[in-house]
């Protein structure tokens, strides 16, 4: 698959950027009302989110999940934040940590990243600001992807979150465009529907689900004919393999 500098139609430039890995997040905050719009707001932001409410089940999510992030509440019942955190810390996990608290001193702060966060965040916050330290730390997850992707004639920005073929732009909804990413991120390797799942939806995706299949169908009749994507017979799928 070619990667390479695209352009907008009609031959502008598009600046250069950091590419916006397609990002598994956990949030982990007992005050129930606050957990749940933080997680609505990420999942509108393309990313794929799960949401629990104590220390516990944050251990067990992550024991069994691969997540780029963990949006950490730091006083939480059963085991404290702080304990999750060096738990994290201690394991040598890739998962970065954006720690949450309502306590905002430097003491706070520097005792917070001594535990071996890799972000501060005091509470009340502003939404747009934890959206961008969240991707901001994702991209510690993995190497640097080009500012955009390219296969044939589609092409994808992620970070404007606006994708074309042939010049005429993409209208598609937050889990097409993730797909479209995912897929053309893979450089032209076969994805399955249980990796796609994992990446571009959360653990409320039920895994016998049609959602993949549902999603592939609606991307393929918006970016038309010739076909982009291909079904790879028990495979997957996958966009500019040989």
């Amino acid at each position: 698959m070619s990667r390479s500098l695209a352009r907008e139609p009609g031959g502008a430039p598009v600046a250069e950027r950091d590419h916006e890995q397609i990002m598994r997040v956990l949030v982990v905050e007992d005050f129930e009302v606050l957990a749940a719009a933080i997680g609505t707001g990420l999942r509108r932001e393309g990313m794929a989110v799960d949401v629990v409410l104590d220390g516990n089940d944050a251990l067990e999510h992550l024991a069994v999940t691969r997540y780029d992030v963990v949006v950490l509440d730091r006083d939480l019942p059963g085991t404290h934040g702080d304990d999750v955190c060096r738990k994290l810390a201690a394991e040598r996990s890739e998962t970065r940590v954006l720690m949450l608290t309502a306590a905002s001193t430097v003491k706070d702060r520097v005792d917070g990243l001594g535990l071996g966060a890799d972000d501060y965040l005091p509470k009340p916050f502003d939404f747009a600001e934890l959206t961008a330290r969240i991707r901001a730390l994702a991209r510690r997850t993995s190497a640097p992807l080009p500012p955009t992707l390219e296969s044939g004639d589609v092409t994808l920005d992620p970070s404007r979150r606006i994708a074309f073929r042939a010049g005429r732009r993409l209208d598609l909804s937050p889990k097409e465009f993730a797909l479209l990413e995912c897929l053309l991120a893979s450089a032209g390797r076969v994805v399955s529907a249980e990796e796609l799942l994992e990446r571009v939806w959360d653990e409320q995706a039920d895994p016998f689900t049609t959602a993949v299949k549902t999603t592939i169908r609606r991307l393929r009749a918006k970016l038309g004919d010739p076909p982009v994507i291909q079904t790879v017979r028990e495979g997957g799928y996958q966009i500019g393999g040989a």
